[in-house]
This record gives structure tokens, C-alpha cells and sequence, in this order.
């Protein structure tokens, strides 16, 4: 006999989704002003060996490429502090803030694993949807043809 679970439906993602979130260095990084750029909106967490494993493509991907920017969204309950600890031993080039678990981005399904990426395209509609690690070869392939 099989069983059979239903899966609550997420609401789909706005064409544009907006964030807007404080970084841990106190700025403030709007995705909406970001148009013309390809944005990396990564969740991670410092538990996540993938998610770390992951971290060094993405830097390296952003600074070679002038029309690429990112946001690293720590998508977890430890103190700001502790993640700031982290990324001393694990630094990125691009902002990371906190998200909270009870209150995800609303215009970005609630992650179903880590690390989940969103390639968002210069026009701010969401080109790609991730879920598991990138890496400089992967993100090539979505974004070096355009």
C-alpha cells in the first residue's frame, strides 16, 4: 500500500521579486536596484558543507564578471556575531545578511534545502532556481550566454 502525503502549495513567486534586507555591515541591499546587473541571491548557512564548499565559486564568479552581483542570505537562527566570526575564516566579495527562518524574503520560497540559489536576470525576473551548490561552471551557463 503506498502512502500519500499532500505538500502544501507554495504561492508562486512574483515575476520581479523584490528584497530588500540590511546586510551584517549595516547597509542596506535592494534587489530592485540591482536592474541591469545579474543578481546571485544565495541562502546558505554556516552548518551547510555545501553551502561553504560553494561560497569561493561565487566570489570568484562575481569578481570576474563587471554585470554580476550577489547577496548571501544566512538563513539561520545564530547570532549576527557568529556570523560574522564565520565569514572572517570563510570571506566573501559580495554583502551577506540574516534572514530569519520564521520570516523569509516574502517574494522567495521558503527554501526547501541548502544552499538555494535564485539567478535573477538583468530585468529582475527570476532566470534560475537552484537547489543544491553552484559553482563558477554552473552560473557560466546560465548567465555567460547572455
Amino acid at each position: 500500500m503506498a502512502l500519500a502525503f499532500a505538500v502544501p502549495a507554495q504561492a508562486a513567486m512574483p515575476a520581479q521579486p523584490t528584497l530588500h534586507v540590511t546586510t551584517l555591515d549595516g547597509k542596506t541591499f535592494d534587489l530592485a536596484a540591482q536592474r541591469g546587473k545579474w543578481v546571485i541571491v544565495n541562502y546558505w548557512a554556516t552548518w551547510c558543507v555545501p553551502c561553504i564548499k560553494e561560497m569561493p565559486d561565487i566570489s570568484r564568479f562575481v569578481a570576474a564578471h563587471q554585470n554580476v552581483t550577489a547577496i548571501g542570505l544566512a538563513y539561520e537562527d545564530s547570532e549576527p556575531a557568529d556570523i560574522k566570526a564565520f565569514l572572517v575564516k570563510h570571506p566573501v566579495v559580495y554583502p551577506i545578511a540574516q534572514v530569519s527562518l520564521d520570516q523569509p524574503p516574502k517574494d522567495f520560497d521558503e527554501p526547501r534545502g541548502l544552499p538555494t540559489t535564485y539567478v535573477i536576470g538583468p530585468n529582475g525576473k527570476v532566470a534560475k532556481h537552484i537547489v543544491g551548490p553552484v559553482t563558477e561552471a554552473s552560473l557560466e551557463a546560465i548567465i555567460g550566454g547572455h
